[in-house]
C-alpha cells in the first residue's frame, strides 16, 4: 500500500557511548523474541549494554541470548514470562532486582483487527493486560528504581494509530493511545529525577505482529528501520516517529481535523484487513 525506505541510520561510536554513559550498564527489553523488541536488544548489545531479555518463547530468547553473547560479548539474562499476567510481571521484577538496570524498553505487545462487536472479549482483555497493564506495572516499578538511582531511561511503544480512533482496530489503537499518553506525562514527571522517557510511534512494521492481528501489510517498514533512530531520540525527544513511512504519514495528517483522520484511518486499516465495509 505504501512505498518505504529500507535504509537504516548510522549508529556512531559517540552515540553508543552516550547510551552506555546515560543508561548503562543493564537494560531490560520486553518482547525481545521478535520484531522491534529484538531489534532494540540487538542495537543495545552493539552499544555495549548487558541485557535482560523477556518474552513468552524461551527457545527464541535463548537463541538470541547466545547470539548476542557470541557477537558482542555481553552478559545476557533470559526471563521467559507472560507479562499479561501478574505472575509474569512479578517474575521479571524479581529476576532483575539485583541488576543495576538503567533502561527499560517495554516492547511486548500484540494487536487485533476487525469489528469490535465481533471480537473475542478474552483475547481483547488479554491484549489490554499486556499492552497497558504490564506497561503500567513495569513503568511504575522501574520508574521508582531509576528515580532512586538518579539516572536512566524508559522507552514505551506507541504507534501512529495512537493519535486518533482507528476503525477495524479500535481497541488496539486505544491501547497505543494509553502508551502515548502515559509516556508524555511520565517524561515530565521523571525528568527532574534524571529519568528520560520516550514514546516511539512507528507506522506498520513487518514482524510477527501482522499475522497475530489478522492483517495483511504491504510496504511495511522493517524492524531495522526503527532501532537506531529510537535510541538516538532517547533523552532528546519525548516522541519519535522512527522510519520514513512514519514521518510521511504523520506529516500528511498534520493539518487534518481529528474526525477526518478517523475516516482516513478507516480506509487505511480496511485495506490491511478483511473487514472493510462500505
Amino acid at each position: 500500500m505504501f512505498a518505504t525506505n529500507t535504509m537504516t541510520m548510522n549508529f556512531s561510536a559517540a552515540e553508543k557511548q552516550r547510551l552506555i554513559s546515560q543508561y548503562g550498564p543493564w537494560a531490560v527489553v520486553t518482547g525481545a523474541s521478535s520484531g522491534i523488541g529484538r531489534e532494540l536488544a540487538e542495537r543495545l548489545a552493539e552499544a555495549g549494554m548487558h541485557l535482560v531479555l523477556s518474552a513468552r518463547r524461551e527457545n527464541l530468547l535463548e537463541d538470541l541470548a547466545q547470539s548476542l553473547r557470541s557477537r558482542y560479548h555481553r552478559q545476557v539474562q533470559v526471563v521467559a514470562s507472560d507479562l499479561s499476567s501478574a505472575e509474569g510481571q512479578q517474575k521479571l521484577l524479581k529476576a532483575t532486582e539485583n541488576q543495576d538496570i538503567g533502561l527499560l524498553v517495554a516492547a511486548a505487545g500484540f494487536g487485533t483487527s476487525g469489528l469490535l462487536t465481533e471480537s473475542s472479549p478474552e483475547e481483547e482483555l488479554n491484549m489490554l493486560d499486556l499492552n497497558c497493564g504490564a506497561v503500567y506495572v513495569l513503568s511504575h516499578a522501574f520508574g521508582r528504581r531509576l528515580a532512586a538511582r538518579g539516572r536512566g531511561g524508559i522507552i514505551l511503544m506507541s504507534s501512529i494509530v495512537a493519535f486518533q480512533g482507528v476503525p477495524y482496530s479500535a481497541h488496539y489503537a486505544a491501547t497505543k493511545a494509553y502508551n502515548q499518553s502515559l509516556a508524555e506525562a511520565l517524561a515530565v514527571e521523571l525528568k527532574p529525577l534524571g529519568v528520560d522517557v520516550l514514546a516511539a510511534a512507528p507506522a506498520t512494521v513487518d514482524s510477527g505482529f501482522a499475522s497475530r492481528a489478522n492483517m495483511k501489510l504491504s510496504g511495511a517498514m522493517s524492524p531495522a528501520e526503527i532501532g537506531v533512530e529510537t535510541l538516538k531520540a532517547l533523552g532528546r525527544k519525548t516522541v519519535v516517529f522512527p522510519g520514513l513511512l512514519s514521518k510521511l504519514l504523520t506529516f500528511a495528517l498534520t493539518t487534518v481535523p481529528r474526525w477526518a483522520k478517523v475516516q482516513i484511518m478507516k480506509q487505511v486499516m480496511g485495506g490491511f484487513t478483511k473487514h472493510q465495509r462500505t
